[in-house]
């Protein structure tokens, strides 16, 4: 029979097994949610709309909401991207900041600051939605918004 003590060791890692695989799996999706960003931010800076927009959900389901309109779908998304940024010197250099990264299972939310460095800076928040699906972490919807110009 075992001691107490041990007894009680026991009870304790049991009980603390479960929540050190959800910090570890938490962790994990963090790092590989900030390495989606950081790729985004390469291609985009390199110009490559259509390497920037493979870590976006391939599906008509995809929503993008800008300036107070909701665009349905990757292809659509992805045309929007194409006709406000048909030059790489309109699209500038893509930073993004204070990012907030909040893991909920088999998704996650992200809030942050974006910045494109250019002849007109341009910046603002966004928030996403991004859903692990076939072992990859997918962007499902984008909420962007641009931070007023100062008068």
């Amino acid at each position: 029979m075992m001691a107490p003590r041990s007894l009680l060791a026991l009870a304790i890692s049991l009980l603390l097994a479960p929540t050190a695989r959800a910090d570890a799996e938490a962790d994990a999706a963090v790092k590989a949610i900030e390495q989606v960003l950081r790729v985004q931010a390469e291609a985009w800076n390199r110009g490559d709309i259509a390497a920037f927009m493979e870590h976006y959900w391939k599906s008509d389901e995809l929503t993008f909401s800008s300036g107070g309109q909701t665009t349905r779908g990757w292809q659509a998304t992805k045309d929007s991207y194409l006709k406000r940024y048909p030059t790489r010197e309109l699209m500038g250099k893509l930073t993004f900041s204070q990012l907030e990264i909040k893991p909920l299972g088999d998704a996650a939310l992200v809030l942050g600051h974006w910045q494109l460095e250019r002849e007109m800076p341009v910046g603002g928040n966004f928030s996403l939605v991004l859903r692990r699906m076939d072992g990859r972490w997918l962007i499902i919807h984008d909420h962007t918004s641009r931070t007023p110009a100062n008068p």
